[in-house]
């Protein structure tokens, strides 16, 4: 979004994952390197830097390179201006540099694991994205628009999500955050064969969640008593249980822990 809604728009967009390629390649990845420079390198090759000419280089995972690594970005950076591996020639190139990372760089540095100058270097414009329980509006926009790619994927004619399905997903708290909610959708709509993705078609543990929130809410505005939503909790334990033993009591008895006469 930033790009294309900038003056660098009908320039390239380059992308790099900085965790997805070795250490001993990334360096040739980011600033290319000469015919010769090294084992295989069997002719020369231009690095995303100046493939990014004037547009923008994204590099994802930034918080995954190596101290060595970090220092020739920091040196591009403050000179505008790099060498090839094995190169002497030096190249100025004009770029936008966009990094994001799912550490905290912050602690990366007392640990002497990112360099503090290339932090205050790249962290001119911050921008942080709250994990997706902290934004539980967006979980519609995601579940709609992860639906009809997948719908269409696998060439079923899936109209939606129903309502019931919806309201547990918005309040499921996704530790895998957007990932884990696209994982979730593509599985469900491979394997449903329902106008609506139903409630009963996801995972036990966004179901059950929802049901322990929902108790727990419930207590706390006075609609139930304590001892009621105990009773309900650990029935739906039990049932759970019940399901994933097949009904069969021993074993229902032995996931929980207790012995089938207490079952």
């Amino acid at each position: 979004a930033i790009h294309y809604h900038s003056p660098r728009k009908n320039h390239p967009f380059v992308t790099i994952n900085c965790a997805a390629i070795p250490e001993t390649l990334i360096e040739s990845e980011l600033f290319g390197h000469e015919k010769g420079a090294f084992t295989n390198a069997i002719e020369k090759k231009p690095g995303r830097f100046e493939a990014a000419h004037q547009g923008t280089l994204f590099l994802d995972e930034i918080g995954e390179l190596s101290l060595m690594t970090q220092a020739k970005i920091l040196r591009f950076l403050e000179e505008k201006e790099f060498n090839r591996v094995g190169g002497s020639k030096t190249i100025k190139v004009d770029v936008r540099l966009i990094t994001a990372t799912n550490k905290d760089l912050s602690q990366l540095i007392k640990k002497g694991q990112f360099r503090e100058d290339l932090y205050y270097r790249i962290n001119v414009v911050p921008i942080v994205l709250p994990p997706l329980r902290e934004r539980r509006e967006d979980i519609p926009l995601l579940v709609n628009n992860f639906t009809k790619k997948f719908s269409e994927e696998n060439q079923k004619n899936l109209k939606g999500v129903s309502k019931e399905a919806l309201e547990l997903m918005v309040s499921y708290e996704w530790p895998g955050n957007v990932r884990e909610l696209e994982n979730l959708i593509e599985r469900v709509i491979t394997l449903t064969n329902n106008e609506y993705i139903q409630a009963d078609e996801l995972p036990l543990p966004i179901i059950n969640q929802s049901k322990t929130n929902g108790l727990r809410e419930s207590v706390l505005s006075g609609q139930i008593s304590f001892s009621k939503a105990e009773e309900e909790f650990e029935k739906e334990i039990i049932l759970d249980a019940l399901r994933r033993a097949n009904f069969i009591q021993s074993h229902a008895a032995e996931i929980l822990g207790i012995s089938r006469r207490i079952l």
